[in-house]
């Protein structure tokens, strides 16, 4: 069936130019919001551009309806048949229904299936086997209970799948030690176990499939969505009467870095979904070529945003601005193409196109990228018109890896001291056995729930567990107090499956927008869940009893992070800016070489992608050591604070001088090998730096050689005076 045309953002783009509020106070109320919101605290799917703020703001875009009605059904039916037919059992049932759901985070079905078959099954064992062994005490129970919860912890090598899978089976350990199973009892729980979950599987692999390519245009579409934003955001400091350094920093963390983070999410998700099938769909290729076409534009505009903000003369600044305003109406219109699944209307949209670089004569710089931005956009258009179809092909990448490689691989990578997964693993069973030991000697109905905490908050790094701790502990009592209200309220068992059921949609459909917002929409469903399968207790007893024991839980894994095998975050800082400086004396030693055009794009294209990365990973130690208790004063984390600024504006020099051609005057050559060669000295920490050239060197290499100094003399301050003082 042929897809939609879209026609309704084409006929707004016949005039690019966006209108604004016709009343002024509105305007700059809108204008203050949209600063605030860029500047302030960012979420899982954007960062913000203040690394010392946790990123727990709410994230829309990460609404599924459609999952949460899913997820809902997949065990209200089973609760609905069991008020039908009285049989115990299927309490289990559904529970494990529910548990799977946690389990699928989405993505290829081949992957899925793997996943989700492998978690019934080890769940009923775990289920069955705890549930026998359980009345030999803790010296027989506890030891078996931490190796299962370190395999659990060590899965998240494998995926995020695994890693969904290995947390909810620690649910299903917790839950087995409550009470002694009989080999009778024992065998039909594992039975009904597997039986939810296959039926779960079923339901949302075959019977309910939702699109399966829905993820990659949601991925892809949104990349194209953050080039909009990134480019709204540089029109604004166009517009700017005078280039504010710290603005452009902000800019920089806030934009440049979910957006490769976004280009990296999408690129892995499209090559799994190649890989499960062990070929290229059109669809795939489609896909995997806007996603190639959203990174090349987004180098374009990085090299905007140095000529931007090393440009002090007002005619080039407002020549910027005028092509960004009119750039960021057609990404936006791309973006909803790819994400509806829509057809654009490309002759319609080609005028508006072309009016693109109208005016852009006299900066020939700024016009040769603005070129090459409008041809990638152009591209973007096309992929997205019944044409811009390619045929598939054979995946030539990972689908000739055996299941040996992909299982045994990850394994022996991570099985190192050094690795922060398999500290993270210790670390967790270690923890839990002293936990597990007081749950089983002083046994309760929710004792289980502090053991759960531990492992679900705990992280591998501290700043991730502190985050984690806070929205998990404050979803909780939030959410509790909303369930005992509503337990309050429902009265029969048929009344509480009737608020489960909206409390499942929302919380499932909730699950991408906010970790604590998940969990303050979950703790309602399992307040009246417990009333569902063991009645009998009073809502406020179960709602005050979570609350504790999450408090205690988190409070457990924040210290430990602290205390047991901790990461040391300025030593993971130094080791990610020497990782980020030797990625940049690559690009460098790329961008400046003399090589044939076709082999220099193909270098470096991998070596922008390298830079970029290593940023932020950069960013990401920064800011967990910036939310690390005295981390943050540490002179090393401050001095690579300016490392990381100065490194994003060599970035983006180096990305001027890719597209707009390097300078190939005779003078040049030794300052040339001179940036790389300082690059590669910092990032290897040589002594002595090379000597200084101290010839000529031609404008375009001014600004490049000034950043270059400036990070010498953020990291080796003493060698940088000794240097000048040589040359004068």
């Amino acid at each position: 069936m042929r897809r939609r045309p879209v026609r309704r953002w084409s006929r707004r783009l016949a005039d690019p130019v966006p209108s604004a509020p016709r009343n002024p106070a509105k305007r700059t109320v809108l204008r203050a919001r949209r600063r605030r919101t860029a500047g302030g605290r960012g979420s899982l799917g954007r960062p913000g551009s203040d690394l010392t703020r946790l990123p727990v703001a709410l994230d829309p875009r990460g609404l599924s309806l459609v999952e949460g009605v899913r997820a809902a059904f997949a065990f209200a039916i089973v609760l609905l048949a069991n008020e039908w037919i009285q049989w115990p059992p299927l309490l289990t049932m559904a529970l494990a229904a529910n548990l799977t759901c946690f389990c699928d985070t989405g993505g290829p079905i081949r992957i899925r299936l793997r996943v989700l078959t492998a978690f019934s099954v080890l769940g009923g064992l775990i289920w069955g086997v705890f549930g026998l062994i359980q009345p030999y005490g803790p010296l027989v129970v506890v030891p078996a209970a931490c190796a299962v919860i370190f395999a659990c912890a060590y899965a998240r090598v494998w995926s995020v799948q695994a890693q969904a899978a290995g947390n909810v089976l620690v649910v299903v350990l917790c839950i087995a030690m409550d009470r002694a199973l009989s080999p009778e009892e024992a065998a039909i729980i594992a039975a009904m176990f597997l039986a939810g979950g296959l039926w779960a599987t079923v339901l949302a692999l075959v019977l309910w499939r939702l699109h399966p390519y829905r993820a990659a245009h949601r991925a892809v579409g949104e990349v194209w969505h953050a080039l909009a934003r990134l480019t709204g955001d540089l029109e604004k400091l166009a517009a700017a009467p005078e280039t504010v350094a710290a603005a452009f920093d902000g800019h920089a963390r806030a934009h440049r870095r979910g957006v490769r983070a976004g280009i990296e999410a999408a690129r892995a998700l499209l090559l799994d979904l190649a890989r499960s099938r062990e070929r290229v769909s059109e669809r795939t290729a489609q896909a995997l070529l806007r996603l190639e076409t959203a990174e090349q534009l987004f180098s374009g505009l990085i090299g905007i945003a140095e000529l931007i903000e090393s440009a002090p003369e007002p005619h080039r600044r407002a020549a910027a601005k005028l092509f960004l305003r009119r750039l960021r109406p057609l990404l936006i219109a791309i973006a909803r193409a790819i994400r509806d699944d829509a057809d654009l209307d490309l002759p319609r949209l080609e005028p508006a196109i072309e009016r693109a670089t109208a005016g852009l004569e006299a900066t020939p710089i700024l016009a040769r990228l603005a070129e090459r931005i409008v041809e990638r956009v152009r591209i973007g258009a096309k992929l997205s018109t019944p044409e811009g179809y390619r045929p598939g092909g054979a995946l030539a990448d990972g689908g000739s890896l055996g299941w040996r490689t992909r299982f045994f691989g990850p394994l022996r990578t991570n099985f190192t001291l050094a690795s922060a997964n398999l500290r993270h693993a210790v670390r967790a069973s270690a923890v839990c056995a002293p936990a597990l030991a007081a749950t089983l000697i002083w046994a309760g109905p929710f004792s289980h729930w502090l053991v759960m905490t531990v492992v679900l908050t705990m992280q591998p790094f501290y700043a991730a567990t502190w985050q984690r701790a806070l929205e998990r502990i404050g979803g909780t009592v939030l959410g509790g107090l909303v369930g005992a209200l509503l337990a309050q309220m429902a009265t029969t068992p048929l009344m509480q499956i009737a608020l489960i059921l909206p409390l499942s949609i929302v919380g499932f459909a909730a699950r991408q927008v906010s970790y604590g917002f998940f969990v303050a929409c979950l703790t309602p469903l399992i307040v009246l869940l417990i009333e569902v399968i063991t009645p009998g207790h009073s809502s406020w007893e179960v709602v005050g009893m979570r609350a504790l024991f999450t408090i205690l839980g988190g409070l457990i894994a924040v210290v430990s992070c602290l205390l047991l095998w901790p990461i040391w975050e300025p030593d993971q800082v130094r080791k990610e800016l020497r990782r980020a400086l030797a990625s940049h004396a690559a690009f460098a030693e790329a961008a400046l070489a003399d090589t044939a055009p076709p082999e220099r794009e193909a270098r470096l294209s991998t070596c922008a992608r390298n830079a970029g990365l290593a940023l932020n990973d950069l960013e990401a130690a920064l800011s967990r050591a910036l939310q690390q208790p005295r981390a943050g004063h540490h002179p090393e984390v401050e001095a690579a604070m300016v490392a990381d600024a100065t490194l994003r504006r060599i970035s983006a020099r180096l990305t001027v001088l890719r597209h707009a051609g390097a300078p190939t005057q005779a003078e040049d050559g030794t300052w040339k090998a001179w940036i790389a060669a300082n690059l590669q000295a910092l990032a290897e920490n040589r002594y002595p730096l090379p000597d200084r050239p101290g010839g000529a060197r031609s404008p375009q290499l001014q600004r490049l050689v000034a950043q270059v100094d400036l990070l010498t003399g953020t990291l080796r301050p003493g060698q940088v005076r000794e240097a000048v003082s040589a040359v004068a």
